[in-house]
């Protein structure tokens, strides 16, 4: 069964077999198939400015095998919406706070897009944002994403207009984070549970980002 991995600086050397992984697919899935060209490394590991230690990565691994995963990032320091998408917030700007954080970077192996898999890790992304005491996450996704996420139970908020972005319309929007939404995708996955594995050294999330940020 599929497991999701909860991955931060203090336990990033135990898992650097699967952060490897985990970049080599998004190098694989967001340059080889949907083209992003300004992302191509020669190492073929998708890595920005954001992997560093304040990302959070919750990973969806079968077995051995990364499947999917996701980062997320404090918005009370600079982030991709407010460094390199800040056009696509209109009204009060760009959303940040204390209890916010950015997702970025998500993905499910091709293989793997007709399961459950996807429910999964949207189930233990609210379930991590959940116990964190989270309460908004934002995001810059394709448009179909909008129809999906609400499908999965969530509440969902644009922040702007549709910017066409490498050829797709793209929408700057927040998540709610709530348990309506966690029962209701837990359902559509399957799960009775949590699927989220976390080492018990990982310290709370918004303890770390009070530090940071300070």
């Amino acid at each position: 069964m599929t497991s999701i991995q909860v991955i931060t600086s203090e336990n990033r050397a135990e898992c650097a077999d699967i952060l490897d992984q985990y970049f080599r697919l998004r190098h694989e899935i967001f340059v080889g198939e949907r083209g992003w060209l300004d992302l191509k490394r020669p190492d073929e590991r998708e890595v920005d400015a954001y992997d560093n230690d304040n990302a959070v990565y919750l990973i969806a691994i079968d077995g051995e095998r990364v499947i999917g995963g996701l980062r997320l990032y404090p918005t009370l320091l600079p982030h991709m919406i407010s460094e390199s998408f800040p056009h696509l917030v209109k009204e009060r700007g760009v959303l940040s706070g204390f209890t916010i954080l950015e997702c970025t970077r998500y993905f499910i192996v091709k293989d793997r897009r007709t399961g459950r898999t996807d429910c999964r890790l949207l189930a233990a992304f609210q379930q991590f944002c959940l116990e964190e005491g989270v309460t908004e996450v934002t995001a810059v996704v394709e448009m179909w994403w909008l129809p999906r996420w609400q499908q999965a139970g969530f509440k969902v908020r644009p922040l702007g207009l549709p910017t066409v972005i490498e050829g797709q319309p793209c929408i700057a929007a927040s998540i709610q984070i709530s348990q309506d939404s966690l029962d209701h995708v837990r359902g559509l996955a399957g799960l009775r549970g949590s699927c989220l594995v976390r080492d018990a050294r990982i310290s709370p999330i918004l303890d770390r980002i009070s530090h940071v940020a300070a």
